[in-house]
């Protein structure tokens, strides 16, 4: 599996950690948990995306692109780094948001990640809930080749074969960290949404042999449909890289934490990251990582795994958000 034939540029601080959680294991009396911190990638505070965008980037740069455009929810992860990435490498950046999530909180729509957009120097344009995002993105660069501009359009979270390939790579990065370990990792446990990171992942280590499963946790679809979006992306990664195909008994996303949908706050979110601070002080976000853990714990008190067992969690970021949801935890 060798990545070095496609573009690519350096963007993240990796390896990312891969550490033990011995107080949480301790606190759940369950299987011993380790986090992958994807979290400390550096770019803009950090997050999965930047490993995507690696990939993104260098493909635009060889494209002779001098604009980035992308969509996401009004307070994206994805955009956030998107920005920085465009700052970082001298592009244009154009934002697409959406008002996916019902929040009139004061500072949801112009602080944290969106304070971080303007600060990179992006342009943001709003759209009302239920658009076609991936619509107004083709129809956006369209306008902006009309204007002689060059524009490089990114899907919703990075996620197509070319941004997969940051989480292939992640995949071989964590066999690598296991490795020297001694760790053998029995499950890794990963935010599931737009599903670039958790298809990188499956294609990463099924295709390269290590046969680590890969559990989803849906931020907002329900099961069977999440399951389908990662896998037209994990046929699609693996078609790009030239492997075989990869079944779907490999692809797995639970929705049983979503909520009342995609942003919606839970109780177990909440808990979920007053835990895992008050225990390892690390910071989740209240979208997909808290979600995300607060399966993990379920599963964990629900006998998933034995006390043998050692089980990773990925942490794509995002602990910005926070700061636009501080109510949640007053």
């Amino acid at each position: 599996m060798h990545l070095a034939r496609f573009p690519r540029i350096c963007l993240a601080h990796l390896p990312t950690p891969l550490e033990p959680m011995d107080r949480l294991s301790k606190a759940l009396g369950g299987p011993r948990l380790w986090i992958k911190r994807d979290d400390c990638t550096g770019l803009a505070t950090g997050g999965n995306k930047t490993r995507k965008l690696e990939f993104l980037v260098a493909a635009a740069l060889e494209e002779g692109a001098d604009t980035l455009v992308t969509v996401g929810a009004v307070q994206s992860n994805h955009c956030r780094q998107t920005a920085a990435a465009a700052a970082k490498t001298g592009l244009h950046c154009e934002l697409l948001l959406e008002r996916r999530v019902a929040d009139d909180s004061a500072g949801y729509e112009s602080g944290a990640n969106v304070f971080l957009d303007r600060l990179f120097g992006a342009s943001l344009s709003c759209f009302d809930a239920g658009h076609d995002m991936t619509a107004e993105l083709f129809a956006h660069g369209e306008r902006l080749k009309a204007q002689g501009r060059r524009p490089y359009l990114i899907p919703g979270g990075g996620s197509n074969p070319v941004g997969a390939l940051g989480y292939v790579n992640c995949a071989l990065e964590t066999v690598r960290q296991a490795d020297a370990l001694d760790l053998t990792i029995d499950e890794v446990v990963v935010a599931t949404c737009s599903s670039g990171t958790q298809a990188g992942l499956v294609v990463g280590f099924i295709g390269s042999g290590s046969q680590i499963p890969t559990l989803g946790i849906s931020a907002g679809d329900p099961q069977a449909e999440q399951e389908a979006i990662v896998q037209r992306l994990v046929d699609a990664t693996a078609d790009f890289m030239g492997l075989p195909a990869i079944g779907s008994e490999h692809v797995v996303a639970d929705d049983g934490y979503v909520g009342g949908g995609y942003g919606v706050p839970t109780e177990g979110m909440v808990a979920a990251v007053r835990m895992l601070a008050e225990h390892e002080a690390v910071l989740l976000d209240p979208v997909y990582s808290g979600k995300a853990f607060a399966g993990l714990i379920a599963l964990v008190k629900a006998g998933r795994w034995t006390a043998d067992q050692n089980v990773v969690f990925v942490h794509t970021g995002g602990s910005v958000g926070l700061f636009a949801q501080e109510s949640l935890f007053s």
